[in-house]
């Protein structure tokens, strides 16, 4: 009985793995991503994103340009770099740029093996525990493709910064949103339970019929700015 129980515990473990591998495998390989985002209703800037997958590696780009007086600002750029597995997305390295300088400049790597995330901030050295699943900044939204399918009620989303790692907690809503014109059926990521001393929130709307792709993402800072940024292209291949 308990040599069956065995059986059946690793066929369960096998189907669960190929149906992840299948739903990898049809998953986009190129996607190009166009936003633009609003600062408390006024147009701030906008968004340029590249996701491509190579083989088992992905690489997502993300470029910011200020819109008028804030193109002053310079142009921030994101990248992450690392592996595509079953499971979805397991960066390597994460890089932000801003402007011309290296002042703001802020770099993570994830050692796995050691379970140990080691970030660069402002050109000092600092480590934290690296949980399973995390993710970053240029990457975090292109992973809700690996879900499985639906997603469930609520869900944990934890990323670096780039500066430390935060963890978002969120209940699911189903919502059509229209967007210039054009109707989406969208899961919305609602926050619920987070830190205290986590001030910052970010709530997302997930195209269901495009792959669980982000077109809406709304963002309060520590200093209550709203940032909204809003799909306005999308190639995928």
């Amino acid at each position: 009985m308990i040599s069956n129980f065995k059986f059946l515990g690793l066929a369960f473990f096998l189907l669960t793995a190929t149906a992840q591998a299948v739903q990898a495998n049809a998953l986009p390989k190129h996607i190009q991503a166009n936003y633009t985002v609003s600062k408390n209703g006024s147009v701030f800037a906008k968004v340029r994103e590249q996701y491509a997958v190579t083989g088992n590696t992905y690489r997502v780009e993300s470029i910011t340009k200020g819109v008028g007086i804030y193109a002053l600002l310079g142009t921030r750029k994101l990248t992450s770099t690392g592996k595509v597995t079953p499971q979805g997305l397991q960066p390597a390295r994460f890089e932000l740029h801003q402007g011309r300088g290296d002042k703001k400049t802020l770099i993570s790597d994830f050692d796995w093996p050691k379970n140990t995330l080691h970030m660069q901030i402002k050109g000092v050295n600092q480590d934290a525990v690296l949980s399973a699943g995390t993710q970053d900044l240029a990457n975090y939204a292109y992973q809700f493709m690996f879900l499985p399918r639906p997603i469930k009620d609520s869900l944990t989303v934890t990323l670096t910064t780039g500066k430390k790692l935060n963890v978002y907690q969120y209940k699911i809503n189903e919502e059509s949103l229209n967007i210039a014109g054009k109707t989406y059926k969208t899961v919305h990521l609602v926050p619920s339970d987070q830190p205290k001393d986590q001030i910052e929130t970010k709530e997302l709307w997930l195209a269901v019929e495009q792959n669980y792709l982000m077109v809406k993402f709304l963002m309060v800072d520590e200093g209550g700015a709203k940032l909204e940024q809003t799909l306005t292209e999308l190639h995928v291949d």
